[in-house]
């Protein structure tokens, strides 16, 4: 259509032009170009002029689309227009790529397929992301810390750490989250469901990533190795609180006290200390602990049980950190340094109760009397004054004993041992 001085512009024809018009003006182009002589321009390149003009303007947005098919997105996306429906389920779409995408669900249909281990997919671009797994490409960066991501939507997660924002929220109790993943597990609470089986025990869960840790029970797999030790471990998790012990770092501090720990839970159990909270009791005594490994632990008394030997000399205990402190006995090892005299101890806790002395601290305190002492075991032992506990008892009479020291020397009054 031509202008008023009787020029007409690109764009206008590029506008105005029907397809069929088009193609009629590009073969009559292509046809006259090659008989003509163009000075100083390539052919391709000025090809590329009359390609480029075969543009679409959307009037909503002024979006330039080449392609034809491209043409009908825009309309479709201002007017939310969705023509493509399944036949399925009813549900509908504003592409037709996206419906042909939804129908494998329901087909089952997994065409991507995963040259380096066999996995298949639904979507080629969810085959794209896997394939970052096997190369090690992480294209997401964080602009924050710089840590960078296989998949955008886990940057997109991660940066919820830095504003701390949590979307997500429960309607039921009103707990928010960061992940939608997160508040989906979390309302399987409220429900009570636990819809991921172990097949091998059938052991139920509320995540299926809790089921997979589990099945490595059974499995013996354990994928996640130290790169410092070469110990192996069957979470990832429990790999990431080993390698504190090399690093050194103790992320969890406690704000009573600023005593720090590596381990979330031993935070926890430590501030119960300051609390005064001790909800783990023992059945057999109605003796109380801060957590559940104290309790375990205290439970052996009563059983007997000691589960941990030593393969050197046979002596067992009840406690694993027992028996790794007694193998420094055979190796010779003494660990723990003091550095006001210099003298070493196989075990942390022998060294902490002997720094007391240069000190003087007495901070075990009995909270019936004022006591205090300068070994927790003292503590203990006294508190049995107050509590009328008496957990060690004599097998051939019955009677108890709120110390095994003093257990101990009773014995002899059966056996008639005389040792000194």
């Amino acid at each position: 259509e031509a202008t008023a001085d009787g020029e007409c512009s690109g764009e206008d024809v590029a506008v105005c032009f029907t397809d069929e018009k088009w193609t009629f003006h590009t073969y009559l182009y292509v046809m006259n170009f090659n008989s003509l002589e163009l000075e100083g321009k390539n052919k391709a390149e000025h090809n590329r002029i009359h390609i480029v003009e075969k543009s679409y303007k959307y009037s909503e947005c002024g979006e330039n689309i080449r392609q034809r098919q491209s043409r009908e997105k825009p309309y479709q996306f201002h007017t939310g227009e969705k023509p493509y429906h399944c036949f399925e389920c009813g549900k509908s779409f504003s592409q037709s790529a996206h419906l042909t995408s939804h129908q494998r669900i329901h087909t089952g249909e997994k065409p991507y397929q995963c040259l380096e281990c066999g996995k298949s997919f639904q979507e080629g671009a969810r085959l794209t992301s896997h394939q970052r797994i096997h190369t090690g490409e992480k294209p997401f960066q964080c602009l924050q810390c710089g840590k960078s991501f296989c998949w955008k939507v886990s940057l997109t997660s991660h940066r919820r750490t830095h504003t701390g924002e949590k979307p997500y929220q429960c309607l039921e109790c009103g707990k928010s989250f960061s992940q939608s993943a997160n508040l989906a597990s979390h309302r399987r609470i409220h429900r009570g469901e636990k819809p991921y089986h172990c097949l091998e025990c059938g052991k139920s869960f509320q995540e299926g990533a809790k089921l997979t840790n589990h099945q490595r029970i059974h499995t013996g797999e354990k994928p996640f190795q130290c790169l410092g030790c070469g110990k192996s471990f069957n979470r990832k998790d429990y790999l990431i609180v080993h390698q504190r012990i090399h690093t050194g770092e103790k992320p969890y501090q406690c704000l009573e006290c600023g005593k720090s720990f590596s381990q979330s839970t031993h935070l926890t159990s430590h501030q119960r200390i300051h609390r005064g909270e001790k909800p783990y009791q023992c059945l057999e005594c109605g003796r109380s602990f801060a957590n559940s490994y104290s309790l375990t632990s205290h439970h052996r008394i009563h059983t007997g049980e000691k589960p941990y030997q030593c393969l050197e000399c046979g002596k067992s205990f009840n406690q694993g950190a027992h028996l790794t402190s007694h193998q420094r006995i055979h190796r010779g090892e003494k660990p723990c340094q003091c550095f006001e005299c210099g003298k070493s101890f196989s075990r942390k806790d022998s060294l902490t109760t002997h720094q007391i002395i240069h000190t003087g601290e007495k901070p075990y305190q009995c909270l019936e009397c004022g006591k205090s002492f300068s070994r927790k075991d003292c503590l203990t032992v006294h508190q049995r004054i107050h509590t009328g506990e008496k957990p060690y008892q004599c097998l051939e009479c019955g009677k108890s004993f709120n110390r095994k020291g003093s257990l101990i020397s009773h014995q002899r009054t059966h056996t008639g041992q005389k040792p000194y």
